[in-house]
């Protein structure tokens, strides 16, 4: 059930443009807000379900006045239909070990993170995030939220190394995915689509309806994943509706 809120609660504001880190020579702008601390999780859930994404303690959704690329995206988890690719994602990582932990930072997650944002995103807005940055955006926050960790077997070390991590909030129908990073060397896991079709196991165990993706941006190399997975669901203006990626 869609949760409401009093609008008089909240205070929209809009960025200035700056260059679309999506779409080359397009400009983006963003209209936000900040989560109440008296009622973080009812307002985050409210403003998800039309189209709002969570940083921290912010809510935003794009406001771009030429262009209309980036769309909420989510995937129905009961009786997903994984395909057989997906499946074999599934199996080889079957070895891994999954710890649902207190949305509390280690340097042994930003090293991580580190090494995956110079292997991927290296000209990218988070490609200089510090340790404080990294603390901020897990911790500083009023929703429900958690971090998974996904990690190799123990050896005679101790606890296997971590291998990827995603930081994920808990809404009332579903599982939102605020961001996940990997070990870049172990690209035959393709450990960024087992994140999430973990979650939508996890999800459908736990009974509740979606994962949610974020935007999906066709035509953007770094958003097009998304369309990957079907079903989706994409929200329209009258509401989410279920589409063929391929359209």
């Amino acid at each position: 059930m869609t949760q409401h809120f009093a609008p008089r609660q909240l205070r929209f504001f809009l960025t200035a443009p700056s260059p679309c880190p999506y779409l080359p020579g397009r400009e983006e702008r963003k209209v936000f807000a900040h989560l109440p601390l008296s009622d973080g999780p009812g307002v985050n859930d409210a403003l998800t379900q039309v189209g709002f994404r969570r940083s921290q303690n912010i809510a935003y959704r794009p406001a771009c006045e030429q262009c209309h690329a980036c769309i909420s995206a989510r995937i129905p988890a009961a009786d997903y239909p994984f395909s057989r690719s997906q499946r074999r994602v599934l199996d080889k990582n079957e070895d891994l070990s999954r710890h649902l932990v207190e949305a509390e930072a280690t340097m042994e997650q930003f090293d991580l993170l580190r090494r995956y944002l110079l292997a991927r995103h290296a000209q990218g807005g988070m490609a200089d995030m510090t340790w404080p940055d990294y603390v901020a955006m897990v911790e500083d926050t009023a929703v429900r939220t958690h971090l998974i960790e996904y990690r190799l077997p123990p050896n005679d070390r101790g606890p296997g190394d971590l291998v990827a991590c995603v930081l994920v909030d808990i809404l009332g129908d579903g599982l939102s995915l605020v961001y996940s990073f990997y070990d870049p060397l172990m690209a035959k896991r393709s450990l960024g689509s087992f994140v999430i079709l973990d979650h939508v196991v996890q999800a459908s165990l736990a009974e509740l309806d979606y994962v949610y993706l974020g935007y999906w941006v066709p035509g953007s190399p770094k958003m097009d994943y998304k369309a990957n997975y079907r079903p989706i669901e994409v929200l329209r203006p009258g509401g989410w509706v279920r589409v063929d990626p391929d359209e």
